[in-house]
């Protein structure tokens, strides 16, 4: 029995699998919007109630399934209410292309960003000023960034420094980056209980593996007894990190390939687009 694959590929199965693709790729996109914010577990409790609304609706439970019903043509309104934040940011995102291409833009944020750690290791290595800096990268951190005090900063050496200065209110805890900013400092990590972690390091070293145990975090620890720069991330931890190896390890993680454009049939109507509002040439 021959098959006939010219039967599948008409006009119509290409339409009906390219609908399944746009519809899966917009889910993965809000569950990447929605991952480490506290709208996650709201999300969850929209699910429970098209559970509850299912259930009872195929059991014969009608006041409950009104109940439900009522619960669903309400929430559309409050949803918007309640994740307005998400929804701005969602559009921002659509707005800058970067949901189809990495803005080139966020490159220079996070260069930014190392350029600043750099400056704020090499004061603080040099003068055995104690730090504990955590940068979040695919696993949120939101129940860690409650624990401490909220900044909202722009990411800048002397603002790293000044926090870690000893003696000051904000220096005992760790900072925690998050989209290029600093979200918090004196945020309390979780400490790790391993036992192959060197007896001579403190509570900052046990405080960043630790962090690095339980999601993809990047660490950076400066000890105040001799000035050692540790990275931890994903349970490893690597010490007495000199300035060519840190960086070269920041820029593998943190910063994509700027050397290869991405670009696709969308960002090329949108940049065209762009220039004819500017009244610039179109490239």
């Amino acid at each position: 029995m021959n098959f006939n694959w010219t039967n599948l590929l008409t006009w119509h199965n290409i339409g009906n699998l390219l609908d399944i693709l746009v519809v899966w790729f917009v889910v993965y996109e809000l569950i990447m919007l929605l991952r480490g914010t506290k709208a996650v577990q709201l999300f969850r409790g929209i699910i429970v109630i098209i559970l509850i609304k299912l259930v009872s609706w195929y059991i014969g439970l009608g006041t409950v399934s009104w109940i439900m019903d009522q619960i669903i043509n309400w929430g559309v309104i409050a949803v918007v209410i309640i994740f307005q934040p998400e929804i701005r940011r969602g559009l921002e995102h659509l707005g800058r292309g970067s949901i189809f291409v990495r803005n080139r833009h966020e490159n220079e944020a996070e260069n930014k960003m190392i350029d600043a750690l750099d400056k704020a290791i090499q004061y603080m290595s040099k003068r055995r000023i104690g730090a504990l800096i955590t940068i979040q990268m695919d696993t949120g951190l939101d129940d860690y960034i409650e624990t401490g005090i909220d900044l909202n900063a722009e990411i800048t050496g002397e603002l790293l420094i000044n926090i870690f200065i000893p003696n000051t209110p904000l220096h005992d805890g760790a900072v925690i980056i998050k989209d290029n900013k600093i979200a918090v400092a004196a945020a309390y990590l979780p400490l790790s209980e391993s036992n192959l972690i060197p007896k001579e390091l403190g509570t900052r070293h046990r405080a960043a593996v630790g962090i690095s145990e339980v999601t993809d975090a990047l660490t950076i620890v400066i000890s105040e007894e001799t000035g050692e720069v540790s990275i931890t991330k994903n349970n490893e931890l690597l010490r007495d990190m000199n300035q060519d190896d840190y960086l070269k390890f920041f820029r593998n993680e943190l910063v994509s390939d700027q050397n290869v454009e991405k670009r696709n049939a969308f960002t090329w109507v949108v940049d065209q687009v762009e220039h004819f509002f500017r009244g610039g040439d179109a490239k």
